[in-house]
């Protein structure tokens, strides 16, 4: 970002919902058994998994010329080692309105824009189909430039925030069926990505099972103070009738 205000926002979600195409943040979904494309029930139903993300670096020192102090690449790539462009005719990144050219068109592999700055901002991300019936999926992603830690703050370590997403396709047509189901290589060595997502899945799992954990505790203590209380309450109301039986008992 050249210029304007730096945005203090943390990323959040990326839960877009488009007529025809959902875009849906399932990290718990992925799996070792995942396929090239894992089809739902319904044969008119395919879902094609993504990563996008950013990594960027400290330069090392406030450029002169325009006070940047970071490069940084943000990308769209399959999570799976497969081409997109098999389905996706491009992909549109919509930069911080201080940039000359904005708005940047990506036609083949690598889906990704490199650029330096020194503020994080939005940036929108456009995928559009080849099949042109089929509506575009737009989706956002925070571009992170300051993290606490000396290697990262020195530049001697990047700073990678990537996302698993799924993009799901309802009831297809033929050509996008033909497209998305005969998927080809995008590369022929190991394919993997920065972020590890097998093992943010089991933190996420991990921290679930935490939680309800200690949801079950304080249910069971709440209980317990309720059942205490209740039974206070009981006694106290019995003492209050022998009293009163007591008091309304004429004397011989």
């Amino acid at each position: 970002m050249n210029k304007g205000r730096q945005l203090e926002r943390v990323f959040s979600s990326m839960g877009h919902v488009h007529s025809g195409i959902r875009n849906r943040l399932k990290p718990e979904k992925i799996g070792s058994q995942m396929s090239e494309a894992k089809s739902a029930k319904s044969s008119h139903v395919i879902i094609k998994p993504i990563v996008f993300g950013s990594v960027s670096r400290y330069l090392g020192k406030k450029r002169e010329e325009d006070g940047h102090t970071h490069s940084w690449t943000v990308y769209v790539k399959p999570y799976l080692n497969e081409d997109l462009s098999v389905y996706v005719k491009r992909v549109q990144f919509k930069l911080h309105d201080s940039y000359v050219n904005p708005v940047r068109t990506v036609s083949r592999p690598p889906y990704e824009i490199s650029e330096t700055g020194w503020g994080e901002f939005e940036i929108q991300i456009k995928l559009t189909f080849v099949d042109p019936q089929e509506k575009p999926v737009t989706f956002y992603h925070l571009l992170k430039l300051f993290f606490p830690g000396p290697d990262l703050i020195q530049g001697k370590k990047p700073l990678i925030l990537e996302h698993y997403d799924e993009i799901l396709f309802q009831e297809p047509s033929a050509l996008m069926i033909e497209a998305l189901n005969t998927p080809k290589a995008l590369s022929f060595g190991v394919y993997k990505h920065d972020t590890d997502f097998e093992a943010v899945k089991r933190k996420r799992m991990n921290d679930l099972v935490l939680t309800r954990r200690r949801v079950q505790e304080e249910t069971e203590k709440l209980r317990d103070v309720l059942e205490e209380q209740t039974n206070s309450w009981n006694n106290s109301r019995a003492e209050l009738n022998k009293y009163e039986v007591a008091r309304d008992t004429p004397k011989h």
